[in-house]
């Protein structure tokens, strides 16, 4: 039998063959039967791959559905992927200009098919990568936003809202990206600090002599301030307020105004206001009626509104003629260096404006109502509750949806311009005349923008399964049990998604959200290519070699000494390269940190670890099919169980009940240390010890040693089940061989049910024992230690004190103990009789006595521990000089100090140990 097993795990050697077997048999796919349980995956881009991100929000979702489906739920994880508009129209620019061909040569509709044919070749490798984590979804159903049901889905949407008028177009300020052209969501635009300036700069008054001297950080700007403002209650500026200011260079008249959002502790005090080119200027320029001048031609040049001699201008440009002709006229008051955000396009890398721009907007003020009641009555829940505040913060201060986006790749809005000036809107052409009664030489024209991505994305719960139509599985299915989501996409999709699905379905789109943490570095830095901390998730998996993990980290970035800098740390973190860890391990660490809401720290030590876990329970199931092998399992009654056995099961109950009450409230990190402490301290430290001398020949009676083995294989094969949904793959390879030890009929470990805790099977009495054996055990273990004795050696152990309770104990167990601790004898003392000089222990108040005569030369003995004293003070005193320097306290990092410290207090509590072991060798 255990020749079927490897000796040694190999995750690569049963992962791929056990993921072919489940999607190849349809394991993956609804039961349709029992309660239906469902989560739609956050679709991923399709130009993506799979980060740590993905990784650790698919691995909860998976664990989840495996769960659910043990249990017997009808599981359906939808799977899908995201158009991605402006990362795959990027992507596939970038190829054609390898050729020297841009998209505008093509022409739109050559240039989608270009697209389409990448999506069909190279748009698959994230769902292969979700393949190799695992993930248990039905890619029969798979969903991609652009197919052919999203986008009936999405026309469908769009033209309903509009004909309610909750669709318009508009100018508004948006975020606007010269270097792609197109409106952008806040999502993409990537805010960080960097080094600038923040110019001081005099504004005369118009009508007296005098000036304001405002700060900006961008002078180009100044072209298009229409006021100059100041805070209400700012005793320098009161007598201001209401004059007016001759802007320099454009020689125009603005206002002086009063508003409570100036901070008069910034710079002067005094702010130019550009409403055209700055959200809260804007917002002020409404408040105040302000006229609006937007400066800016949409590649971020300047345009023929400003002064001749900015015309046309790049805006960089402009600053740098700006400042210098403001120098020059006498208007420049200084200039300091300044740190500030500044705003960047996360796919183009520029500098994001505010730009006055027609674009198409949802109204949702009325779509924000339903969804924020939907909330507060219970009917979604959030996980962490404190997430609601967030979601509700953001609803109620909501700001019209821009939702168009300057792209050909995308789902095409379905409006087009007559001749008339008038806009119709309708799936096509054809259904527009229809609907409008318009003739057909009547000339339409179709608007030139796609949608946003995060529109079709918000219908994803009910388009993905069927709508408009009322299919069978919307009815199952919907709405879905759990959306599993990062926080900062709460508002972005999240809230989305309930505005939508409550308009469009009457329905919530799911009943619970799990919101989790961001996956960080182990120093809890966010992961970025920039800092060169970045993680694959499939390289933890298979592996990769030190100088391919240094090209992978540096290969994209242009910079030398950024290239430098990580090409050092990632040679000092990982000398060897990253280690072949396996998904299990992978999955396992994830689940570990899964605490609802927190950002984790990914520390790759901890793989490791979990990576043993692994090899712990593979070599746990060698040595239990190597007991059973051949022997028989049957025929046995419950008086045949020993303590021990009694023991473990009656462990396993609670274990099985703490495991299902941290799932079903989504705290994976509990679920996991619950089962990793119950199989690697209780199963394998103890039980598989304590069953050893009992299962040797003529240990106990043929009926008890089959008892014991029936036991060793049953609790396996549970705690198999048991941690399946966290580690799918090893489990499974397990449990095919131990399931038919016990008749076990499923095909697969997936299908098998999940454990469910038997209050009957809970043994008060032998768990109180067995604690008891184990603390007697330790004893004698740790008298040896101190003894320095080896294991082997048999030793006499002599009892004292105690309770009766110790005493009808010991009568009970003395025949399992012995063997087990390795003695050649044990008894109570008489209450006359005086221990002889001995090694003791205490449990609770009964001692444990282990004489030294005949186990140890005293002298000897002296002399070894005289010597580990003379090197303890020598460490004592250096470790005291060192962490005596103030240099070392004030240069070393804060976690070395601490490790130094650790180590001092360590040395001393050892010095006592062997000072008093010392002195008691001297006294026997």
């Amino acid at each position: 039998m255990t020749d079927t097993l490897e000796k040694t795990y190999n995750p690569a050697k049963i992962e791929t063959r056990w993921y072919q077997f489940w999607e190849d048999n349809g394991h993956f796919a609804p039961s349709q039967q029992g309660l239906p349980y469902s989560i739609m995956i956050p679709p991923p881009n399709v130009t993506g791959s799979l980060h740590m991100g993905h990784a650790f929000q698919d691995t909860i979702m998976d664990a989840l559905i495996r769960y659910h489906r043990m249990q017997g739920r009808d599981t359906l994880w939808q799977i899908g992927t995201d158009h991605a508009g402006i990362a795959t129209q990027m992507l596939v620019e970038r190829q054609l200009l390898a050729s020297d061909i841009s998209r505008h040569e093509l022409g739109r509709e050559k240039f989608l098919e270009k697209v389409w044919e990448w999506k069909q070749t190279s748009g698959g490798m994230i769902t292969q990568q979700l393949r190799r984590m695992g993930a248990s979804a039905d890619w029969s159903r798979e969903r991609f936003t652009m197919d052919e049901g999203c986008s009936r889905a999405v026309q469908e949407v769009f033209i309903r809202l509009f004909d309610e008028g909750l669709i318009y177009r508009g100018q508004r300020l948006v975020n606007w990206d010269p270097a792609l052209l197109t409106a952008i969501s806040d999502l993409e635009v990537a805010s960080e600090e960097e080094q600038g300036s923040l110019w001081h700069f005099r504004y005369p008054l118009s009508d007296e002599t005098g000036h304001l001297i405002v700060a900006t950080t961008r002078p180009e700007t100044m072209l298009g301030d229409t006021a100059v403002a100041v805070h209400p209650e700012d005793e320098r500026y009161n007598h201001l307020i209401g004059k007016t200011i001759r802007l320099p260079l454009s020689d125009r008249i603005i206002p002086i105004i009063a508003d409570d959002y100036v901070d008069p502790a910034f710079g002067t005090g005094c702010v130019k206001i550009t409403p055209a080119h700055d959200f809260n200027d804007y917002a002020m320029g409404e408040r105040h009626k302000l006229s609006i001048i937007n400066i800016l031609n949409k590649d971020a040049t300047l345009n023929d509104l400003v002064p001749k001699p900015y015309r046309g201008l790049d805006r960089f440009d402009a600053r740098t003629k700006i400042v210098d002709d403001l120098d020059a006229l006498g208007l420049l008051e200084k200039t300091d260096p300044h740190t500030l955000k500044v705003p960047r396009g996360d796919r183009s890398g520029v500098v994001i404006e505010p730009l006055l721009t027609d674009q198409w907007f949802v109204a949702v003020e009325s779509l924000a109502k339903p969804a924020i009641e939907a909330v507060e009555n219970g009917s979604i829940q959030f996980v962490p509750k404190q997430w609601e505040n967030t979601y509700f913060a953001w609803m109620r201060d909501l700001k019209d949806w821009c939702i168009s986006r300057q792209l050909w790749w995308g789902h095409r809005i379905p409006a087009f311009y007559g001749q008339d000036g008038q806009i119709y809107v309708a799936e096509n052409q054809g259904a527009a005349r229809v609907k409008y009664g318009l003739s057909d030489n009547f000339e339409l024209t179709q608007d030139e923008d796609v949608l946003d991505t995060w529109f079709s994305s918000a219908l994803w719960t009910f388009s993905t399964l069927g709508w408009p139509d009322n299919t069978d599985a919307l009815k199952r299915y919907h709405p879905t049990s759990v959306l599993v989501t990062g926080f900062d996409i709460i508002f972005f999709w999240v809230a989305r998604m309930i505005m939508m699905t409550l308009k469009f379905t009457g329905d919530v789109p799911f009943k619970t959200v799990y919101v989790h943490g961001l996956v960080r570095d182990s120093e809890g830095q966010k992961m970025s290519k920039s800092k060169g901390n970045v993680l694959d998730p499939i390289d933890l998996i298979d592996g990769i070699g030190l100088e391919d993990l240094v090209k992978k980290r540096t290969g994209s970035l242009m910079q030398l000494h950024m290239k430098d800098r990580i090409e050092e740390t990632t040679r000092r973190q990982f000398p060897k390269g990253l280690e072949s860890y396996g998904t299990d391990a992978l999955r396992y660490t994830f689940c570990s940190l899964a605490s609802t809401g927190r950002d984790i720290n990914f520390d790759v030590g901890r793989i490791e670890g979990y990576r043993n876990f692994c090899n712990k329970l593979w070599n746990a199931t060698r040595f239990v099919l190597m007991r059973v092998e051949g022997e028989r399992l049957t025929g046995t009654t419950p008086s045949d169980l020993t303590v021990f056995d009694r023991w473990i099961v009656s462990l396993l109950q609670k274990t099985e009940a703490k495991v299902a009450k941290a799932i079903e409230s989504y705290r994976l990190d509990i679920a996991s240390q619950v089962i990793y402490e119950f199989i690697w301290n209780e199963y394998c430290d103890w039980y598989l010890e304590l069953t050893k001398p009992i299962l040797a020949e003529g240990g106990a009676s043929a009926n008890t040693q089959a008892a014991t083995r029936k036991t060793l294989v049953g609790v396996l094969e549970t705690i198999l089940r048991l941690a399946h949904p966290l580690m799918p793959f090893i489990t499974e390879e397990l449990w095919q061989k131990v399931a038919p030890l016990i008749d076990k009929g499923d095909d697969t470990i997936s299908k098998a049910p999940y454990p469910l805790a038997n209050l009957n099977k809970e043994d008060s009495e032998a768990e109180a024992d067995v604690a008891w054996t184990k603390s007697v055990i330790a004893a004698v273990r740790t008298i040896r230690g101190e003894m320095n004795l080896s294991p082997a050696k048999s030793i006499p152990m002599l009892l004292s004190g105690g309770s009766d309770d110790d005493r009808a104990r010991m009568g009970r167990l003395k025949a399992l103990i012995i063997p087990l601790a390795k003695l050649s004898g044990v008894r109570f003392l008489k209450n006359t009789e005086s221990s002889p000089t001995s090694s003791t222990q205490l449990v609770g108040s009964l001692e444990v006595h282990v004489p030294i005569a005949g186990l140890i030369d005293v002298t000897t003995e002296i002399a070894r521990l005289e010597k580990q004293l003379k090197r303890l003070n020598e460490d004592i005193q250096g470790l005291s000089q060192k962490l005596s320097n103030p240099g070392f306290i004030d240069k070393a990092p804060t976690d070395v100090v601490g490790r130094e410290r650790g180590r001092l207090d360590e040395a001393h509590t050892q010095l006592m140990k062997i000072t008093a072991a010392i002195s008691e060798l001297k006294d026997s």
